[in-house]
């Protein structure tokens, strides 16, 4: 390395960051004794080329260590070690030869050579990990934004998309240039854009390590790895294997040009984001970065202080509401949103956000209001997956006003309905309605739930009407992992059959139209539109291959359902009562039964029908008929003159062109309902033609 000079530095910005003097290193350690800023010339030196020892006298103020460094040309490859009480019964584990990531890099290098090996505590503490060659990287942020501007949508407009970068593209059917990738995304962005989507939640793109996982396919052997990311290692870094691997730190810009592409399209960004634990596990995981700097601040411990309170379910738990960490993961979100344009966040295990350092769930937690509160966050989208692994459930409780949170009743009454479940009748007309039952005791809108059949997490729709039991005998861990209780149906038998695609193609249509007519936010999972299959398996997080890749061979096969889909997302535009803020009263919406008797709520039938009134569109009726059987639903009279033209059915192709229909009820007061099936009829005159588009 070319010669560097050194002087103490400014404890702030935390991270590294270019001055024209030189560039600054600031790191957060409050226990440690002595800091090391370690320099590489290349990701693939093993030993640092410069160590430069930091001397507290000089380069630490408070708690924050600090140094500038003059000289240095090219490209900046950088990590830490530090020095404190190796006291695990005391809650520290310093350990001295341990290189260290800083927790504010914004970018990585070398992550294929980061050893994610376990071993016993001790063992794993002390073990130099010299070989790791994972290195941060100063960035360049000279990104032209080409005055990008945020499309805004209010959450009324809003259709979410939940993908994945990887397995968006990763298969040879999407025929992209840069499978698998940032840049993969916005080859997919026209088809985003026609299927009518306003945004795209993506599952995690920080940092994380895909070959953390030591176990194989029982069957093939394969290597399985960390698919979904749930496991952060750099939370400020987006992926570099989701870059293109030009040069090192080009994911940086990648991700940037992908998030300037959809904006231009009118696509907001939503990131999937793990603020609820780290990579580093349990006791016995690999030290990365928190562990070594000063773990009894980051993470929530035991009474016996060697051990962590483990809430996320995979053996640690992050202690959010300690200043430190607070300030720490703001400044993690306020980076997201200022330097790189996202739109807005979906908070993985959200409860545990709202835990002291006790673990107890608090009323008004710090860091959730000032998240909510905070002005560089105030218009992005804020979303909480509002439960936890150690059996917090707050969904319609979440602390806030700003938060939507994942409605995974609404998830669960609407599959129970459509599988024919006696009773849940009354549950499923809550969740059509904006689920005021959960919402609307604490002041809070439709606009709070985001509505979901399926996710990331669980059986794809596909897969719901195939598989009346999980097959996730390829995860090796025979079959024990992954929910139990689905609310799925096979409708005769297990997996592919085509016997029974008439059943099954309906209750898909079912499901999908329920999502899109029901009030709040609706989020269909990536590929249900074209029946992506992950062949029974409902906890894909580590098959990183043609199990979770979306097959877009599949669209062509299912064109039909696509364009069904596109149908329904149209018709939502234009018919505004759906997508209203406010819950139904009830002069606005009447329920009966097949006889136009109030509806058997509680019965074992699952049949509905309801007509709905509003100022601002022509009234709508909804029939529901999830049982096995045809059933006639007679109907409420329309104004004098008028007929019912039918928007929906699901026992029936789409239409040829999305958000038209040109068929009428033949008897005006009444319908016949094929076995699960739904239709959506509008009040019309039938002189008068499709209402135009908003």
């Amino acid at each position: 390395m070319q010669a560097v000079t050194t002087s103490a530095g400014s404890p702030l910005p935390l991270g590294s960051r270019q001055f024209s003097e030189g560039i600054n290193f600031s790191l957060f350690s409050r226990h440690a004794s002595a800091v090391s800023l370690l320099l590489f010339n290349s990701v693939d030196d093993v030993l640092p080329a410069l160590t430069l020892p930091l001397h507290s006298c000089i380069h630490r103020t408070g708690d924050i260590w600090h140094i500038m460094v003059h000289g240095i040309q090219g490209i900046t490859l950088y990590a830490w070690q530090a020095d404190g009480p190796d006291e695990p019964d005391n809650g520290h584990r310093f350990a001295p030869d341990k290189i260290l990531l800083d927790p504010y890099t914004q970018a990585l290098a070398g992550t294929d050579h980061l050893d994610f090996s376990h071993g016993s505590d001790t063992s794993e503490r002390l073990h130099s990990d010299a070989g790791r060659r994972a290195r941060c990287l100063l960035t360049d942020n000279s990104f032209d934004w080409q005055g990008d501007c945020p499309p805004a949508h209010p959450w009324c407009d809003t259709i979410i998309y939940e993908t994945h970068v990887r397995g968006l593209t990763i298969h040879p059917s999407a025929m992209a240039r840069c499978p698998g990738t940032f840049s993969g995304v916005i080859e997919k962005i026209p088809y985003l854009k026609e299927l009518g989507i306003t945004a795209i939640e993506l599952l995690p793109v920080q940092e994380f390590y895909e070959h953390e996982l030591i176990i194989r396919n029982p069957e093939s052997g394969e290597h399985l790895r960390n698919y979904w990311g749930y496991s952060t290692v750099a939370f400020f870094a987006p992926k570099e294997s989701y870059g293109s691997r030009h040069h090192p730190g080009c994911q940086v810009d990648e991700f940037k040009t992908m998030v300037r592409a959809l904006h231009q399209a009118g696509i907001e960004i939503i990131l999937d984001i793990v603020f609820n634990h780290t990579a580093e596990g349990d006791h016995t995981g690999p030290t990365l970065n928190f562990r070594g700097l000063d773990n009894s601040i980051y993470y929530l411990l035991e009474e016996d202080l060697r051990f962590y309170k483990n809430y996320s379910g995979t053996g640690n738990t992050l202690n959010c509401n300690h200043p430190v960490v607070r300030d720490y993961i703001l400044d993690c979100l306020r980076h997201w949103v200022i330097d790189m344009h996202v739109d807005g966040f979906r908070f993985d295990l959200a409860s545990v956000l709202g835990r002291d350092a006790h673990g107890n769930l608090l009323a008004n937690p710090p860091l959730l209001e000032r998240i909510a509160e905070d002005p560089i966050l105030s218009r992005v989208k804020l979303i909480a997956e509002a439960w936890d692994a150690a059996g917090a459930y707050q969904v319609g409780s979440f602390p806030g006003m700003r938060w939507s949170e994942w409605n995974g009743q609404y998830r669960d009454d609407v599959r129970r309905f459509w599988r024919g479940d006696a009773g849940v009748t009354h549950a499923f007309a809550s969740r059509l309605c904006g689920s005021s039952d959960i919402y609307m005791h604490s002041g809070k809108s439709p606009l709070h739930s985001i509505n979901f059949i399926t996710c990331h997490d669980g059986f794809t729709l596909n897969d719901l009407v195939c598989y009346a039991q999980k097959h996730n005998e390829a995860n090796a861990e025979e079959n024990r992992d992954g929910a139990h209780d689905n609310y799925s149906c096979n409708y005769g038998s297990e997996g592919p059959d085509e016997a029974l695609e008439g059943v099954r193609l309906r209750q898909i249509k079912n499901m999908l139209t329920t999502l899109f007519l029901s009030r709040g936010v609706p989020m269909l999972l990536g590929g249900d539109e074209f029946r992506r299959s992950q062949q029974g398996n409902n906890n894909a997080y580590c098959q990183d291959n043609e199990i979770s890749w979306y097959n877009w061979e599949l669209l062509q096969q299912h064109e039909e359902l696509h364009r069904f889909v596109r149908h329904l997302i149209t018709l939502r535009r234009r018919l505004p009562v759906l997508c209203s803020e406010h819950f139904y009263s009830n002069e606005d919406i009447l329920w009966f039964g097949p006889d136009l008797a109030a509806p058997d709520w509680h019965g074992p039938r699952s049949l509905l029908g309801c007509t709905i009134h509003a100022a601002d569109t022509p009234p709508l009726c909804l029939l529901f008929n999830a049982t096995a059987d045809p059933v006639v639903f007679n109907i409420p009279p329309t104004e004098t003159g008028n007929g019912w033209r039918i928007l929906i059915d699901t026992a029936r192709p789409a239409p040829k062109i999305p958000g038209e229909s040109s068929r009428w009820l033949k008897k005006k007061q009444q319908s016949l309902l094929p076995p699960y099936s739904l239709q959506l009829l509008r009040s019309e005159q039938k002189s008068r033609g499709v209402s135009p588009q908003r």
